[in-house]
């Protein structure tokens, strides 16, 4: 539920931006972007599959929260 609604958040979002050619939302896009992929690692790790991808999703979600924080303060 979360999760699709982050997605359809990001569609739209990222639609918008390709769309009128304005980047000025891009830090939000990136910010619900990290916690679509934060919430699908935790997804993962919670259906048992403890593997690879669950642990990437969740490093590449604070990644992405790491280098997008300047933008917000």
């Amino acid at each position: 539920m979360v999760r699709t609604i982050l997605a359809i958040v990001v569609i739209v979002l990222s639609g918008y931006s390709l769309i009128t050619q304005t980047f000025e939302l891009m830090p939000y896009y990136m910010f619900i972007l990290g916690a679509f992929i934060l919430v699908s690692g935790f997804i993962e790790l919670q259906k048992d599959r403890k593997g690879f991808w669950g642990y990437m999703n969740i490093v590449i979600s604070l990644f992405i929260f790491i280098f997008y924080i300047p933008y917000f303060l």
